[in-house]
């Protein structure tokens, strides 16, 4: 679990330096590198997807890899869209950003007519809700939360170091934009990649090469549209996608 904790530490110490020092950055900076972010996470998750299908080809599932795609991403975003997933996110954000109000966390920042404070208000709730929901996709839908949490699980938490310096620089540059909804990211972080991590430990080798690949074709795809949204391109509701992760390992689990 260490690299676990490792990685919930860099998101907390990243999203702290860019609340500390964003400001001191001219916006149209600022703004590069949230597109740089959005750049690299499309990158990602192309060499992700792609290696993904490379390794699923080698195992038994062979010529069905583009089959486990397509049914874990459709399947996974129907049942997301049924179950509301990001709008419960964005929920969870809206009621994190109001507790931090009341303890004085985050400020509001607005006119002293009534009306434009309230607009003021439900702005800073959305910004909030977005670093929250953006982070927490962008640090745990990847393929490398899941096989650097498998193998952090079997006793290898190197993966997961890697990905915490990642995340780190990440949360910088997100927290600049999205401001400190990004941080609590960190608790999703610390639920995904500790249940998995602990998942692994009690199934050791029932894990199987089928199962991971299937998880980085599908984690990969999910990352690309996470960039795209990132970029402004296109609102995608990937949150509603998470559900994919699950189907893809099942029939992983299944085929392979």
């Amino acid at each position: 679990m260490i690299g676990v904790f490792a990685n919930v530490i860099t998101v907390l110490i990243g999203t702290a330096l860019g609340l500390l020092f964003g400001k001191l950055i001219p916006e149209r900076f600022r703004q590069i590198v949230f597109y740089a972010i959005g750049a690299c996470t499309i990158g990602f998750g192309a060499i992700i997807a792609v290696g993904g299908f490379t390794d699923l080809s080698a195992t038994q599932v062979g010529k069905l890899a583009a089959i486990v795609l397509v049914v874990s991403l459709v399947g996974g975003a129907l049942i997301g869209e049924l179950l509301r997933i990001e709008d419960g996110l964005e929920a969870l954000g809206g009621l994190m950003h109001r507790l931090t109000q009341r303890k004085g966390l985050t400020e509001t920042k607005g006119s002293t007519k009534k009306g434009s404070a309230k607009t003021s208000k439900n702005e800073a709730a959305g910004l909030f809700s977005e670093g929250f929901v953006t982070a927490s996709v962008l640090f745990c839908a990847g393929a490398m939360t899941i096989l650097g949490s498998i193998q952090a699980g079997l006793g290898d938490p190197s993966t997961l170091y890697l990905k915490a310096t990642l995340d780190g620089v990440s949360a910088i540059a997100l927290s600049t934009a999205l401001g400190i909804g990004v941080g609590f990211a960190a608790a999703t972080v610390l639920i995904v990649q500790g249940g998995l991590a602990l998942l692994a430990g009690l199934l050791g080798d029932a894990i199987t090469p089928a199962m991971i690949a299937s998880i980085e074709v599908v984690g990969g795809v999910m990352l690309i549209a996470l960039g795209i949204e990132i970029l402004g391109i296109k609102k995608l509701k990937v949150g509603n996608m998470i559900p994919a992760l699950l189907i893809a390992l099942i029939l992983g689990a299944l085929l392979g």
